[in-house]
């Protein structure tokens, strides 16, 4: 039998292994007691990311316009789940058009109390001064940098309709836009997304396979920006939006939206072969 390509799963209880066959199907090989036929279609339709339209069908099918205005943000914005949650009516400025956003990541470091020496988690004594860890002081060092990002006008209205229709203000409440955790907040996200009928999302370097969830939501918002200027101007502009502090963690989306690597191998060739 022929095979065109094979693609690997990985399941909670072991690796199973498909392989496209000519016609169509797949056949299950290895990693199992027995062999069986397994449709392709499913597999071979997922897609790496989302797409602007993806998320326009996926906000008609929200149920309400809080749950349509969490799915908006989260890509009109590209922000973290984290950083939609915590979003606070005083963030938002209407008359500039842009939504301040407070980056929550925290880092851990940990210290030497004697010397100030940097140590690792799994530092027994410190390499500088000889002091056990066990004397080691823990310092926490939340990140409070902020960024203020642009808002497209329409999000900046159903913003304001929704504010004032929730009357939602800092004055005797919590003055958060969403009243959510981070679990209900996922589920939203997973719900529209499966009514909507999106596939799942493979990831193409590894071959796994994962839902829709928020964080898909600000993957697809980076490789968009990327599609339409992958310049080195705009790899930083976009670094200084997502938040991001290594150039390399941007530097992916460009990866995924580019098509560097196919024009630069085309033109080794020329165009007539």
């Amino acid at each position: 039998m022929q095979y065109r390509s094979v693609v690997k799963l990985h399941t909670k209880d072991d690796e199973i292994i498909y392989a496209k066959c000519s016609y169509g199907f797949g056949e299950r090989i290895g990693a199992a007691p027995r062999t069986y036929l397994w449709s392709m279609t499913r597999m071979f339709t997922m897609k790496t990311y989302l797409e602007p339209v993806d998320i326009e069908l996926m906000e008609r099918t929200a149920s309400c316009l809080r749950d349509r205005l969490l799915i908006r943000l989260l890509f009109r914005l590209g922000c973290r789940v984290s950083e939609a949650l915590a979003l606070n009516v005083n963030d938002i400025d209407f008359e500039r058009g842009t939504v301040t956003i407070l980056h929550l990541k925290t880092r851990i470091r940990l210290s030497c109390t004697k010397c100030r020496a940097r140590l690792g988690k799994r530092h027994q004594f410190c390499p500088e001064c000889g002091q056990g860890i066990s004397e080691a002081k823990k310092r926490q060092q939340e990140h409070r940098r902020m960024r203020a990002l642009p808002l497209d006008k329409h999000t900046l209205e159903m913003l304001e309709s929704y504010i004032t229709n929730n009357h939602l203000t800092c004055d005797g409440g919590s003055g958060f836009v969403f009243s959510l955790n981070r679990d209900r907040a996922w589920q939203i996200v997973k719900d529209c997304a499966k009514r909507a009928g999106l596939p799942a999302l493979v990831n193409p370097e590894t071959g796994t396979v994962r839902g829709v969830s928020p964080h898909r939501l600000r993957d697809a918002f980076s490789v968009h920006a990327m599609k339409l200027n992958d310049s080195g101007d705009a790899l930083r502009l976009l670094q200084e939006h997502l938040g991001h502090a290594s150039f390399n963690t941007t530097a992916k989306y460009r990866k995924v939206a580019g098509e560097e690597h196919q024009k630069w191998y085309e033109s080794l060739w020329g165009e007539n072969t």
